[in-house]
């Protein structure tokens, strides 16, 4: 299954909260893990809430990961994928195999866009073989009120359209930093965001030119 939004819409507090859940039944997982915001073998909620984790590289094997851990005498009852948007392709088939193959539960949770409204490699090979994918409902703002469907990147609170597509940060991060912005397409396609609409708001001509 996969579990879809934008930034700060809580996939990683749920994906917490299912591990929660499982494990109070007595339920052992496997939590991986990349590049999360709070550091190397984490998987964290803005919320505070976070759990250690196994932190992904591109050489690692889902399947074969998992094998391991059972031929050791290991229990694995589910398997939770957080940040999946960065994995590769190949490994999003891996995790399918343990599905099929190992009659594992997976949860994956990701974003599925990038800063510029392309889809991760990772996200597109999830919404192309899992069984489900799920929208969460929690709904993140934009700073006009709106629902936010756009990840934009910013340096300074200025919108950025270039870059690699892979770059870790946050949203609300100080302004000279890399970070993130939810927004709503209007004002992605516009590149406005909340300190861009704070200086447009003092300026006398404030209606879109283009």
């Amino acid at each position: 299954m996969f579990f879809s939004g934008t930034m700060d819409c809580g996939k990683s507090t749920l994906a917490l909260q299912i591990q929660h859940n499982r494990s109070a039944r007595g339920l052992q997982g496997m939590i991986y893990t990349r590049d999360d915001r709070e550091g190397e073998g984490k998987l964290s909620s803005r919320l505070g809430l976070a759990t250690k984790a196994i932190e992904v590289a591109d050489d690692l094997d889902f399947y074969t990961h998992v094998v391991q851990a059972l031929t050791a005498g290991g229990r694995v009852d589910y398997v939770i994928a957080d940040e999946a948007q960065f994995l590769t392709p190949s490994q999003i088939d891996q995790l399918a195999r343990v599905v099929d193959d190992l009659e594992v539960d997976v949860f994956a949770f990701g974003i599925t866009t990038d800063f510029r409204s392309k889809l991760f490699p990772g996200s597109q090979r999830l919404v192309e073989l899992a069984d489900r994918v799920e929208v969460l409902q929690v709904e993140a703002l934009c700073w006009c009120g709106a629902r936010a469907t756009h990840n934009a990147r910013t340096v300074g609170g200025e919108m950025v359209v270039e870059g690699a597509q892979v770059v870790v940060g946050d949203v609300n991060r100080p302004g000279s930093e890399v970070g993130y912005e939810v927004l709503c397409r209007r004002h992605h396609r516009r590149r406005m965001t909340a300190a861009g609409a704070r200086a447009a708001a003092l300026s006398p001509d404030v209606l879109p030119v283009d």
